[in-house]
């Protein structure tokens, strides 16, 4: 019963981190593509925020196709460990401000948090598995 659950855990995170985060970026810059109005400090909060998230995920994704191309990351790799150290950081600074932007409404008022949030939940569990 509980190898059960946890498959099914970790079938859910798998489709969230790989397939859910990428679509809600794109998502997210498209919305804020087609936006209209003028940007307010709401507005740049959660956008900043949302920059942040995006280069938390292009941070994954570059060490994922890095680690492929070298064969792998020795096990407790000072780069490997920077790159979960920035990678975090720039998911809990993206955390802050998007949480700042949602108090008002904007292109990337519940994208931002969201995604950043999920970056942090990436980072954290691909920290915890080295």
């Amino acid at each position: 019963m509980k190898s059960t659950i946890e498959e099914v855990v970790l079938v859910a995170y798998v489709i969230c981190v790989y397939f859910g985060l990428p679509a809600a970026i794109i998502a997210g810059w498209i919305h804020w593509a087609k936006r209209r109005g003028s940007m307010t400090l709401w507005s740049q909060l959660s956008l900043v925020a949302f920059g942040l998230a995006t280069s938390s995920a292009l941070l994954a994704l570059g060490s994922i196709i890095y680690a492929h191309t070298m064969g792998g990351f020795p096990f407790y790799d000072p780069r490997l460990l920077r790159i979960y150290r920035w990678g975090g950081l720039l998911s809990l600074v993206a955390i802050v401000l998007g949480v700042a932007g949602c108090w008002r409404r904007s292109p990337l008022r519940w994208y931002a948090p969201l995604c950043a949030a999920g970056m942090l939940i990436f980072w954290f569990i691909s920290a915890m598995g080295e």
